[in-house]
């Protein structure tokens, strides 16, 4: 399976959405990286995708986006083939 990261903060509900997404379709490991606590990762996560919300996910080398897009990629059944590869 693909790793999976995922830029997030403490109470975010679309982080703990996502990650429930991600664990249904059997992923086991997400790199977690709390931009709330680490001001550097937030300006990176900014330069590295142009956005600044979160999550901001990534399998493998793709940008997925956040969790309203990593929901449009699963209904379109791009999801699985992605956490495959």
């Amino acid at each position: 399976m693909s790793p999976v990261k995922m830029y997030t903060t403490a109470v975010c509900p679309y982080c703990v959405r996502a990650k429930q997404i991600l664990k249904a379709k059997g992923v086991a490991e997400i790199e977690e990286i709390r931009i709330d606590q680490l001001p550097e990762a937030r300006e990176h996560m900014m330069n590295i995708t142009g956005r600044r919300t979160v999550p901001q996910i990534f399998i493998g080398d793709t940008h997925v986006g956040g969790c309203d897009d990593l929901m449009a990629l699963d209904a379109k059944g791009g999801l699985m083939p992605l956490l495959q590869a």
